[in-house]
Protein backbone atom coordinates (compact mmCIF):
# COMPACT_ATOMS: atom_id res chain seq x y z
CA UNK A 1 0.00 0.00 0.00
CA UNK A 2 1.35 3.08 -1.18
CA UNK A 3 2.34 6.01 1.15
CA UNK A 4 -1.02 8.87 1.31
CA UNK A 5 0.46 12.12 0.02
CA UNK A 6 -0.11 15.41 2.02
CA UNK A 7 -2.88 17.16 1.13
CA UNK A 8 -2.81 20.76 -0.51
CA UNK A 9 -4.01 23.44 1.80
CA UNK A 10 -2.83 21.44 5.13
CA UNK A 11 -2.32 23.84 8.09
CA UNK A 12 0.87 23.72 8.97
CA UNK A 13 1.61 23.13 12.84
CA UNK A 14 1.92 26.82 14.86
CA UNK A 15 5.39 28.60 14.94
CA UNK A 16 6.11 26.18 11.61
CA UNK A 17 6.10 29.01 9.18
CA UNK A 18 8.18 30.92 10.73
CA UNK A 19 10.36 28.50 11.43
CA UNK A 20 10.98 27.36 7.50
CA UNK A 21 10.83 31.29 6.42
CA UNK A 22 13.88 31.73 8.53
CA UNK A 23 16.00 28.82 7.37
CA UNK A 24 15.17 29.69 3.98
CA UNK A 25 16.23 33.54 4.49
CA UNK A 26 19.82 31.93 5.62
CA UNK A 27 22.38 34.31 6.68
CA UNK A 28 20.46 37.25 4.94
CA UNK A 29 19.69 40.11 7.75
CA UNK A 30 16.02 41.62 7.62
CA UNK A 31 14.81 44.52 8.72
CA UNK A 32 12.14 44.13 11.84
CA UNK A 33 9.97 46.99 10.29
CA UNK A 34 9.56 45.95 6.37
CA UNK A 35 10.75 42.17 6.64
CA UNK A 36 12.99 43.25 3.66
CA UNK A 37 16.47 42.13 3.39
CA UNK A 38 19.08 45.05 4.08
CA UNK A 39 21.99 45.14 1.35
CA UNK A 40 25.39 44.05 1.79
CA UNK A 41 26.37 47.07 1.20
CA UNK A 42 24.45 49.11 3.61
CA UNK A 43 25.96 47.19 6.50
CA UNK A 44 29.46 48.11 5.59
CA UNK A 45 28.68 51.62 4.97
CA UNK A 46 27.53 51.72 8.50
CA UNK A 47 29.77 49.75 9.94
CA UNK A 48 32.66 52.10 8.60
CA UNK A 49 31.01 55.42 10.14
CA UNK A 50 31.08 53.56 13.08
CA UNK A 51 34.90 52.82 13.23
CA UNK A 52 35.56 56.01 11.76
CA UNK A 53 33.34 57.88 14.86
CA UNK A 54 35.49 55.73 17.14
CA UNK A 55 38.79 56.54 15.36
CA UNK A 56 37.46 60.51 15.50
CA UNK A 57 37.21 60.06 19.30
CA UNK A 58 40.20 58.61 20.37
CA UNK A 59 42.13 60.70 18.54
CA UNK A 60 40.52 64.38 19.81
CA UNK A 61 42.82 66.20 22.94
CA UNK A 62 41.89 65.05 26.24
CA UNK A 63 40.46 68.09 27.47
CA UNK A 64 37.85 68.22 23.98
CA UNK A 65 36.88 64.83 25.20
CA UNK A 66 36.27 66.18 28.87
CA UNK A 67 34.31 69.00 27.77
CA UNK A 68 32.55 66.95 25.30
CA UNK A 69 31.75 64.02 27.69
CA UNK A 70 29.23 63.90 30.55
CA UNK A 71 29.49 62.59 33.63
CA UNK A 72 27.13 60.80 34.97
CA UNK A 73 25.57 61.84 37.94
CA UNK A 74 27.02 65.06 38.30
CA UNK A 75 26.31 68.58 37.73
CA UNK A 76 28.42 71.15 35.52
CA UNK A 77 28.59 74.74 36.78
CA UNK A 78 30.44 77.92 34.79
CA UNK A 79 30.52 81.73 34.33
CA UNK A 80 30.09 82.71 30.78
CA UNK A 81 31.05 85.92 29.26
CA UNK A 82 27.96 87.89 29.91
CA UNK A 83 28.58 87.16 33.46
CA UNK A 84 25.90 84.59 33.71
CA UNK A 85 26.34 81.73 36.12
CA UNK A 86 24.90 78.26 33.99
CA UNK A 87 24.29 75.10 35.29
CA UNK A 88 23.35 71.79 33.31
CA UNK A 89 24.05 68.14 33.51
CA UNK A 90 26.55 68.11 30.38
CA UNK A 91 29.61 70.23 29.40
CA UNK A 92 28.59 73.64 28.41
CA UNK A 93 28.76 74.67 25.38
CA UNK A 94 29.23 78.03 25.99
CA UNK A 95 31.83 78.24 28.82
CA UNK A 96 33.88 75.22 26.35
CA UNK A 97 37.23 77.92 25.85
CA UNK A 98 36.33 78.46 30.06
CA UNK A 99 37.01 76.26 33.02
CA UNK A 100 33.76 74.58 34.24
CA UNK A 101 33.65 73.10 37.80
CA UNK A 102 32.31 69.35 37.72
CA UNK A 103 30.20 69.02 41.38
CA UNK A 104 28.69 66.62 42.51
CA UNK A 105 24.69 66.18 43.61
CA UNK A 106 25.59 67.14 47.30
CA UNK A 107 27.12 70.41 45.44
CA UNK A 108 31.05 69.35 46.72
CA UNK A 109 33.23 69.79 43.86
CA UNK A 110 34.49 66.64 42.28
CA UNK A 111 36.38 68.04 39.30
CA UNK A 112 37.91 71.47 37.29
CA UNK A 113 37.04 70.64 33.33
CA UNK A 114 40.01 72.93 31.74
CA UNK A 115 39.16 74.39 28.86
CA UNK A 116 39.50 73.00 25.19
CA UNK A 117 43.10 75.14 24.28
CA UNK A 118 43.43 76.19 21.15
CA UNK A 119 46.49 75.32 18.84
CA UNK A 120 48.54 78.47 19.86
CA UNK A 121 47.46 77.87 23.73
CA UNK A 122 48.76 74.34 23.25
CA UNK A 123 51.93 75.09 21.99
CA UNK A 124 52.37 77.66 24.44
CA UNK A 125 51.65 75.10 27.28
CA UNK A 126 54.18 72.72 25.58
CA UNK A 127 56.79 75.40 25.53
CA UNK A 128 56.28 75.87 29.02
CA UNK A 129 56.54 72.33 30.05
CA UNK A 130 59.47 72.03 28.31
CA UNK A 131 61.03 75.14 29.78
CA UNK A 132 60.25 73.80 32.99
CA UNK A 133 61.74 70.66 32.36
CA UNK A 134 64.99 72.10 31.55
CA UNK A 135 64.58 74.05 34.67
CA UNK A 136 64.82 70.61 36.61
CA UNK A 137 67.45 68.70 34.38
CA UNK A 138 69.74 72.20 35.24
CA UNK A 139 69.28 71.75 39.15
CA UNK A 140 69.71 68.25 38.48
CA UNK A 141 72.89 69.02 37.36
CA UNK A 142 74.09 71.68 39.73
CA UNK A 143 73.65 69.10 42.68
CA UNK A 144 75.11 66.63 40.57
CA UNK A 145 78.02 68.91 40.52
CA UNK A 146 78.22 70.30 43.66
CA UNK A 147 78.34 66.69 44.97
CA UNK A 148 81.48 65.74 42.58
CA UNK A 149 83.23 68.84 43.90
CA UNK A 150 83.17 68.42 47.51
CA UNK A 151 84.44 64.43 46.06
CA UNK A 152 87.39 66.05 44.29
CA UNK A 153 88.26 68.36 47.04
CA UNK A 154 87.30 67.29 50.70
CA UNK A 155 89.54 70.22 51.84
CA UNK A 156 91.55 73.39 50.97
CA UNK A 157 94.82 71.56 50.86
CA UNK A 158 93.39 69.17 47.64
CA UNK A 159 91.98 72.18 46.39
CA UNK A 160 95.61 74.21 46.05
CA UNK A 161 97.19 70.78 45.47
CA UNK A 162 94.56 70.79 42.32
CA UNK A 163 95.42 74.35 41.35
CA UNK A 164 99.22 73.91 41.24
CA UNK A 165 98.83 70.86 38.82
CA UNK A 166 96.81 72.86 36.76
CA UNK A 167 99.14 75.53 36.74
CA UNK A 168 102.60 73.94 36.16
CA UNK A 169 102.35 72.88 32.55
CA UNK A 170 101.42 76.20 31.16
CA UNK A 171 103.85 77.87 33.50
CA UNK A 172 105.90 75.73 31.87
CA UNK A 173 105.23 76.34 28.51
CA UNK A 174 105.85 80.32 29.10
CA UNK A 175 109.51 79.82 30.57
CA UNK A 176 109.63 77.75 27.19
CA UNK A 177 108.70 80.80 24.91
CA UNK A 178 110.83 82.98 26.90
CA UNK A 179 113.81 80.71 26.22
CA UNK A 180 112.95 80.75 22.77
CA UNK A 181 112.43 84.51 22.08
CA UNK A 182 115.96 84.82 23.69
CA UNK A 183 117.84 82.67 21.48
CA UNK A 184 115.95 84.35 18.32
CA UNK A 185 117.24 87.82 19.64
CA UNK A 186 120.24 85.91 19.44
CA UNK A 187 119.99 84.64 16.17
CA UNK A 188 118.91 87.93 14.71
CA UNK A 189 122.10 89.61 16.26
CA UNK A 190 124.70 88.09 13.50
CA UNK A 191 122.05 88.95 10.88
CA UNK A 192 121.63 92.83 11.96
CA UNK A 193 125.76 92.75 11.80
CA UNK A 194 125.86 91.61 8.14
CA UNK A 195 123.02 94.06 7.02
CA UNK A 196 125.14 96.96 7.88
CA UNK A 197 127.12 95.82 4.73
CA UNK A 198 124.60 97.35 2.85
CA UNK A 199 123.71 100.64 4.13
CA UNK A 200 122.17 101.69 1.02
CA UNK A 201 121.76 98.92 -1.35
CA UNK A 202 119.00 96.05 -1.22
CA UNK A 203 119.90 93.01 0.92
CA UNK A 204 120.32 90.09 -0.62
CA UNK A 205 117.73 87.63 -1.17
CA UNK A 206 118.86 85.14 1.42
CA UNK A 207 119.85 87.18 4.48
CA UNK A 208 116.37 89.32 3.77
CA UNK A 209 114.81 85.99 4.36
CA UNK A 210 116.67 84.94 6.87
CA UNK A 211 115.28 88.08 9.02
CA UNK A 212 111.99 87.72 8.11
CA UNK A 213 111.74 84.17 9.51
CA UNK A 214 113.00 85.77 12.60
CA UNK A 215 110.81 88.22 12.49
CA UNK A 216 107.94 85.63 12.02
CA UNK A 217 108.95 83.18 14.58
CA UNK A 218 109.65 86.35 17.42
CA UNK A 219 106.19 87.37 16.62
CA UNK A 220 104.14 84.07 17.03
CA UNK A 221 106.54 83.31 20.32
CA UNK A 222 105.07 86.62 21.82
CA UNK A 223 101.49 86.36 21.33
CA UNK A 224 101.96 82.61 22.36
CA UNK A 225 103.61 84.13 25.98
CA UNK A 226 100.19 86.27 25.49
CA UNK A 227 97.93 83.46 25.29
CA UNK A 228 99.74 81.29 28.28
CA UNK A 229 99.46 84.50 30.56
CA UNK A 230 95.62 84.82 29.73
CA UNK A 231 95.48 81.02 30.51
CA UNK A 232 97.04 81.60 33.44
CA UNK A 233 95.10 84.50 34.79
CA UNK A 234 91.46 81.87 33.46
CA UNK A 235 92.80 78.88 35.66
CA UNK A 236 93.49 81.05 38.81
CA UNK A 237 89.96 82.50 38.14
CA UNK A 238 88.49 79.20 38.00
CA UNK A 239 89.75 77.96 40.59
CA UNK A 240 89.00 80.85 42.79
CA UNK A 241 85.19 80.81 41.90
CA UNK A 242 85.58 76.50 42.67
CA UNK A 243 87.26 78.12 46.41
CA UNK A 244 84.15 80.42 46.73
CA UNK A 245 81.45 77.72 46.14
CA UNK A 246 83.42 75.18 48.08
CA UNK A 247 83.97 77.11 51.44
CA UNK A 248 80.09 77.92 50.81
CA UNK A 249 79.75 73.62 50.53
CA UNK A 250 82.31 72.97 53.27
CA UNK A 251 80.26 75.21 55.56
CA UNK A 252 77.11 73.31 54.89
CA UNK A 253 75.28 74.75 52.22
CA UNK A 254 73.17 72.52 50.35
CA UNK A 255 74.06 70.66 47.11
CA UNK A 256 72.17 72.86 44.06
CA UNK A 257 71.46 75.40 46.39
CA UNK A 258 74.19 78.04 44.68
CA UNK A 259 72.84 78.75 41.57
CA UNK A 260 74.58 77.69 38.45
CA UNK A 261 78.22 76.81 38.11
CA UNK A 262 80.70 79.61 36.05
CA UNK A 263 81.03 78.77 32.68
CA UNK A 264 84.18 79.73 30.85
CA UNK A 265 83.80 82.31 28.03
CA UNK A 266 84.78 80.66 24.80
CA UNK A 267 88.00 83.47 23.95
CA UNK A 268 89.01 81.52 27.37
CA UNK A 269 88.47 77.98 26.08
CA UNK A 270 89.95 78.46 23.19
CA UNK A 271 93.52 80.04 24.22
CA UNK A 272 94.00 76.66 26.49
CA UNK A 273 93.30 74.89 23.01
CA UNK A 274 96.27 77.09 21.61
CA UNK A 275 98.08 76.16 25.04
CA UNK A 276 97.94 72.55 25.25
CA UNK A 277 98.85 72.36 21.14
CA UNK A 278 101.72 74.21 21.27
CA UNK A 279 102.68 72.13 24.23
Amino acid sequence: MSAARPLRGRSLPRGETARRAERAGGAAQTNPGTRRPVPAAARLAALGAAVMAAVMAASAPESARAQSQAAPGSIYTCVDDKGRRLTSDRPIPECVHKEQRLLNRDGSLRNVVPPTLTSDERADKEAAERRAAEARAAQQDAIRRDRNLLARFPDLAAHERAREAALDPVRTAIRNSENRLRALQAERKPLLDEAEFYPNRPLPPKLRGQLDANDAATEAQRALVATQAAELERINANFDAELERLRKLWGGALAGSLGPLPVLPPSARAASATTSTRR
